[in-house]
């Protein structure tokens, strides 16, 4: 890594990648300093707490009034006993996309959800590494992400999967690949028929067995959207075709992806289950930052197993790669009408099934947008119609 610190705006501060970000700058502060934060605005303890910490010059926040994030700061700057740094507040729903493109050395792009897609594109076009951990962005406007992208090596990704495979990759050229293989834990119902899953609640998808995460991506690691939407962002990432991509249940979450390559050999990334890790080499990128995270203990016994999606019970999958043929729209279709059943979920609307089956039927009915005639205002358009239509179907039931 170069010797002089490496600027970094965190979008989605408050959040699990935000805070664990936070770690790994704290933990290097001879590497790293935080320009700008970026959130909600539902967590003001937290993000003053930052600011103060970090002595971040900008903030900005989606809600709320810069007045409260001034008291807050100074509220915190007290708890601490520390002095009020001088910083400058931005609030609405642009907000994160000024913070993304204000030029900081690195972006990392933590928010949660296809309103990540403005602040992806900002960072990109602003000339910013851009560490991307929120996959939905790349999943609603892939070919809009991939025209702003100024450089090969700018887009770092930070999911684990997409982190793994962009270090298998390293072993071989590109031309040397054969197929990835995404791994997937499982969820909190590997095992269960669909019918065992007809009566799930949503704290028994909230109970994942080895990932600590918000409830949205919590919810599709339980339905395997999330491994649908991780297959289309490996598919625009690296351009492997989605046939050329295969999905395995490793209920251990050791080994977080693996590549083959064409004369037989497979590589695989493995450490035990911490996002502090890929966070970091997203930071760090292309060096590595030491002690990011602990490594596997190779001195005690310990299994690994491998197994196939139940793509019965687990439609989501298939499902995701239906949406990567039929348009250039149809995954943002996929994810938003997702995120509207996954809120009618989890505030006990409906059940279980019903996320992926509504879904499915708002695929059905998308017509599409080609990708040479797909712009920002195309996919906003696509997304809200998905997202009013899933409501209506919802209502429905």
């Amino acid at each position: 890594m170069s010797r002089s610190r490496r600027s970094v705006a965190l979008l989605g501060s408050t959040g699990s990648i935000g805070t664990q970000a936070c770690d790994v700058i704290g933990a290097n502060l001879e590497q790293f300093e935080v320009a700008a934060l970026a959130a909600g605005g539902g967590q003001l303890d937290v993000l003053a707490e930052q600011v103060v910490r970090f002595g971040v010059p900008l903030v900005a926040i989606a809600h709320g009034s810069a007045e409260a994030v001034r008291e807050a700061v100074a509220a915190a700057a007290a708890r601490l006993g520390s002095a009020v740094p001088r910083f400058e507040v931005v609030v609405g729903p642009t907000a994160a996309t000024e913070a993304a493109g204000a030029g900081a050395d690195v972006v990392l792009n933590g928010i949660t959800g296809s309103i990540g897609l403005a602040p992806t594109l900002a960072a990109l076009r602003a000339g910013s590494t851009l560490a991307l951990a929120n996959k939905e962005s790349l999943i609603a406007g892939g070919p809009l992400v991939r025209a702003a992208q100024q450089r090969p090596d700018q887009l770092v990704p930070v999911d684990s999967e997409h982190s793994a495979i962009a270090q298998a990759l390293r072993a071989g050229r590109r031309e040397e690949v054969a197929r990835i293989i995404l791994t997937a834990s499982g969820g909190p119902f590997r095992g269960r028929t669909r019918a065992e899953l007809a009566a799930v609640t949503p704290e028994q998808a909230l109970a994942h067995p080895t990932w600590a995460m918000g409830p949205v991506v919590t919810t599709n690691s339980a339905t395997l959207v999330n491994k649908g939407l991780e297959l289309i962002e490996a598919h625009l990432l690296f351009e492997v075709d989605v046939a050329d991509i295969t999905v395995v249940v490793h209920p251990q979450s050791v080994v977080h992806s693996m590549v083959e390559f064409t004369d037989g050999s497979t590589i695989a990334q493995a450490s035990p289950p911490d996002m502090r890790l890929p966070i970091a080499l997203g930071l760090g990128w292309p060096d590595r930052v030491p002690g990011a995270a602990r490594g596997c203990r190779w001195d005690e016994a310990t299994a690994w197993t491998f197994e196939p999606v139940d793509d019965e019970t687990f439609p989501a999958l298939d499902l995701a790669r239906v949406a990567v043929k039929a348009s250039a729209t149809h995954p943002a279709v996929y994810n938003a009408a997702n995120e509207e059943c996954v809120e009618a979920f989890l505030s006990g609307r409906i059940g279980f099934l019903d996320i992926v089956d509504t879904v499915t039927r708002v695929l059905d009915e998308h017509e599409g947008t080609d990708a040479a005639h797909l712009d920002l205002d195309a996919v906003v358009a696509a997304e809200s119609w998905a997202r009013v239509r899933a409501g209506e179907l919802l209502a429905g039931r």
